[in-house]
């Protein structure tokens, strides 16, 4: 694309400053430390000024200076390091509320150690509601195995127990839930679903995907308040960890109105782009996309599953798992979710499926294709529509290219890289593993790759997850061999995988993503250099402050 020379001397003259410093001091100016900004015309710069919750100017100290007026606030850095507000692109607000608030199963390290947990747990809770529980990986345990019924009995016969897989595509149940629940030997798992059975039958507590549903009678609606609790828990750790905002996946419909209603009454420190469920997306669907309180809550997409998760071996693979009788589970059916997604692209909603196997992911685009052949651009309510399919961790070689393609965005978890590899080889075999997890690859086909967390999948911190993406190394610094290092990307395209390609991704890129004169002011502050510092460093960072629209959503502590 040529660009005119008006084009670059407008540029040129935003960047020097002369976005009218004599109209108004400025609210905000930053300096005094390294400043990234995400734009490739001008990476980086001495200062940033702000003026009603935008930026209104970036470049030098000196020019700076002239926004500064008498009831301006100067943020000297101290060597800090301020950059475009860091956004996962992939994450269940929800889910990280309930994690700080119920039974966290994160790193327990066997399944006698699970067992304790959950005893330890119900005697500080006594009564006889259910142990809910979520976040055991059972990968790297000695016992080798899944956790059944029958490590759960031992400590907790009298009242049910659920306790959730890390990546929430299997849950492990006791014999008391089982019972509550009406399943025994002869219960048949659901389309998209399994039950995992003994040498003799009998369920061994494990279901995985679809089959978890089986579990719906144990769950127990929360008020109002519980609910607000459970997000503000989601908001604090969140705006801690230095995240200025997220895009929610798999939201209810009361949950993305209660989001709006934060927001509203200016109590939602985060920006958040909510992708509902399919059940929600009824109410998308008839009354089109939602933005609330000046797009802190913008709700206009819809989440699908189209397999599960590999560690749960349940994702959709086209040959068998190299460590297991199976191929994974399809939970949906084409002639079911095309003419959903049709009307999507009439109604200028966005879609975003779940795909994580092989064939999940060739299944998803071969639907998106579908789709874009039935309703052409001239029918379309959003000529672009920027659909997305979620996680895309293992790929043919074909498939890679299809996304550029298709102009399918790939919505990537670095940190499932780091965390996988400890399972995926023996899940996968070698030859799978050249199209997994393979961002460096995407982008070279010419795909945008926002990348989030999926947390609570994972534990959803930022640095974490930017670690994850150059490195392609676990927390310790250990890489398997045939864990292609080559797929790891620069520090520049990390930073735009959490900065300008999430707000791509919303549709947002006028508005966020880079520090720019005229966008909005989100702006996350590290306590080091994360484009500099060395690798190792990178996961020690400390988030010191995020900006969201001008005004200050955290700031440390002392800081």
């Amino acid at each position: 694309m040529r660009t005119t020379v008006s084009v670059l001397a407008l540029a040129g003259l935003l960047w020097a400053g002369a976005a009218s410093a004599a109209e108004a001091p400025a609210d905000l100016v930053f300096w005094g430390g390294p400043i990234h900004t995400a734009d490739d015309a001008h990476p980086t710069a001495q200062a940033v000024a702000v003026r009603g919750g935008r930026i209104a100017y970036v470049g030098d100290r000196k020019g700076a200076q002239a926004f500064v007026g008498a009831k301006t606030r100067v943020v000297d850095l101290k060597g800090a390091a301020l950059f475009p507000g860091f956004t996962d692109a992939h994450a269940h607000l929800y889910g990280i509320g309930q994690r700080e608030l119920t039974l966290n199963l994160e790193g327990i390290q066997s399944a006698a150690a699970l067992a304790q947990a959950v005893k330890a747990h119900a005697d500080k809770t006594p009564g006889t509601g259910p142990v809910l529980g979520r976040g055991w990986i059972e990968t790297h345990w000695p016992e080798k195995r899944f956790p059944t019924r029958q490590d759960l009995d031992a400590v907790v016969a009298d009242r049910p127990v659920v306790l959730v897989r890390a990546d929430g595509h299997a849950m492990v149940a006791n014999s008391a839930a089982l019972k509550l629940a009406g399943v025994d030997r002869n219960t048949k798992a659901p389309s998209g679903g399994d039950i995992l059975k003994d040498a003799n039958g009998e369920p061994t507590g494990m279901l995985i995907d679809a089959a978890m549903s089986l579990m719906s009678a144990l769950a127990q609606q929360p008020t109002p308040e519980e609910m607000r609790r459970t997000f503000q828990a989601g908001f604090k750790v969140y705006s801690e960890y230095g995240w200025t905002g997220l895009h929610n996946m798999s939201v209810p419909w009361d949950q993305a109105l209660m989001l709006e209603d934060f927001a509203k009454a200016g109590e939602l420190p985060l920006r958040v782009y909510n992708a509902v469920t399919p059940e929600a997306g009824k109410m998308l669907l008839a009354g089109g996309p939602r933005d609330a309180a000046d797009s802190r809550v913008v709700t206009r997409t819809i989440k699908f599953y189209a397999d599960g998760a590999l560690g749960s071996r349940g994702a959709a693979l086209f040959e068998k798992y190299h460590d297991a009788d199976t191929t994974g589970l399809v939970q949906m059916k084409a002639e079911d979710v095309v003419p959903v997604y049709e009307e999507a692209l009439r109604k200028g909603i966005q879609v975003a499926t779940h795909a994580i196997g092989d064939r999940g992911n060739s299944l998803v685009l071969d639907w998106y294709a579908q789709a874009f052949a039935e309703v052409p651009t001239a029918e379309r309510k959003v000529a672009e529509p920027r659909w997305r399919v979620e996680h895309a961790q293992i790929l043919t070689p074909a498939d890679i290219a299809r996304f550029p393609a298709l102009h399918v965005i790939p919505s990537m978890q670095p940190s499932h890289a780091i965390g996988d590899l400890h399972f995926a080889p023996s899940r996968l075999g070698e030859e799978r593993l050249a199209g997994a997890y393979a961002w460096k690859s995407l982008i070279a086909a010419g795909a945008i790759v926002p990348a989030g967390s999926d947390a609570p999948v994972e534990r959803g911190d930022p640095r974490i997850e930017f670690y994850a993406a150059v490195a392609r190394k676990d927390l310790s610094g250990f890489s398997a061999p045939d864990w292609h290092p080559e797929q790891a990307v620069d520090r520049e395209t990390a930073l735009k995988m959490f900065t300008l390609w999430p707000a791509y991704a919303s549709f947002a890129e006028k508005d966020l993503g880079s520090i720019v004169v005229g966008k909005r002011a989100d702006f996350s502050v590290f306590d080091v250099d994360l484009m500099t510092v060395p690798e190792a460093a990178i996961p020690k960072a400390k988030a010191l402050m995020t900006v969201v629209d001008g005004k200050t959503a955290f700031r440390a502590p002392g800081w």
